[in-house]
């Protein structure tokens, strides 16, 4: 009988499965931590305010209401090949970013 509830108990439901077994002992470990957290916080928050904002720009792009990308290309084609290239951009940054994390 107890075999059946724990062939109906869910997988992979333990909350604490990939915890830290050490905790931190030192201020110098807890400081280092600290900071790592910090730099990742702030460049998930740059590339996300970065991401929005090419968001906002494809949009009013794709809308005609502005021609942001007219000084370096006269169509509209070349227009979204540059959108395209901001676009990588964007990627190849946030890519950067998760390098060695």
């Amino acid at each position: 009988m107890a075999d059946d509830k724990d062939s109906e108990r869910p997988m992979h439901s333990d909350p604490d499965e990939e915890a830290i077994d050490e905790p931190t002992t030192s201020g110098a470990q807890e400081a280092d931590e600290t900071a790592w957290m910090m730099k990742e916080g702030v460049t998930i928050g740059l590339i996300s305010i970065m991401a929005v904002v090419v968001l906002a720009l494809g949009l009013l792009q794709g809308t005609g209401l502005v021609d942001v990308f007219a000084p370096i290309a006269d169509t509209n084609f070349g227009q979204w090949i540059a959108f395209g290239v901001l676009v990588l951009v964007v990627i190849a940054v946030f890519a950067w970013s998760r390098v060695g994390v």
